[in-house]
């Protein structure tokens, strides 16, 4: 099977090609986020690189959130289009569970996190079982000190990956079990994992439906909420004059 793995959903940029098991090219690059300007020049060079054309993909795998909005939109419209334009299939990987994928330590606990600002994250927790992470914690939108407290009841060591460091005081005097300490790398999603992790999952139903997993609201959804709160969430946010 060959696999497009793609991954801008946070600040590093990351593409591999994959042929089964087989990693056949992969980039990451941190240095900037010109998300749109870069992604598809990038997929462009690893599909030659791997003497590949696009239409020899069986699959293309995306990371969906949570993270920037920006970046998620980049990655999953990219993924989406060319699910649809290649009549491939589509399947998406949540983004904390591809940095919990980093640690290789059957049944370690690990909680990747990216910082949502103003004490808040997005978390989750993964049990390592089988070599792959499943989930203990759901991802979630919420506030550090709640799911540094959560994480504290399962009273064992834990992983910290992602954002963590912008956390360290908190990290260190909430949790009482001793924490892993960790290569920085380990903090970058593998984008290699992206594609390995999305073989073993069902790919999208229905592509043109399938929307990012921003975990909240963006900011115009949440101020036109607050300007119409007795109307549905399911009603359109386009003001008809």
């Amino acid at each position: 099977m060959k696999i497009l793995a793609i991954d801008t959903s946070n600040r590093p940029l990351s593409v591999a090609v994959l042929d089964d098991d087989t990693v056949l090219a992969a980039i990451t690059v941190t240095v900037h986020q010109k998300h749109a300007e870069y992604l598809l020049p990038e997929i462009e060079r690893l599909l030659a690189m791997a003497d590949l054309k696009p239409t020899d993909l069986d699959r293309v795998v995306v990371a969906a959130g949570p993270g920037s909005y920006t970046g998620i939109r980049i990655a999953v419209t990219t993924a989406k289009t060319l699910a649809a334009t290649l009549d491939i299939d589509l399947v998406a990987v949540s983004s904390l569970e591809t940095l919990a994928a980093n640690v290789p330590v059957e049944g370690a606990l690990v909680a990747p996190l990216f910082d949502a600002r103003n004490q808040n994250v997005f978390a989750g927790l993964y049990r390592i079982a089988g070599g792959v992470p499943t989930p203990v914690i759901a991802d979630a939108h919420t506030n550090i000190t709640d799911f540094l407290k959560a994480v504290t009841e399962y009273a064992e060591p834990v992983w910290f990956l992602g954002d963590a460091s912008h956390f360290t005081d908190l990290i260190n005097t909430t949790v009482s079990a001793a924490t892993p300490r960790i290569s920085s790398w380990l903090n970058l999603p593998q984008v290699a994992t992206i594609g390995l992790l999305g073989q073993q999952l069902d790919p999208v139903a229905d592509v043109d439906r399938f929307v990012p997993n921003y975990l909240r609201l963006t900011q115009a959804e949440a101020e036109w909420q607050a300007k119409n709160p007795n109307k549905k969430d399911t009603e359109s946010y386009v003001e008809k004059i």
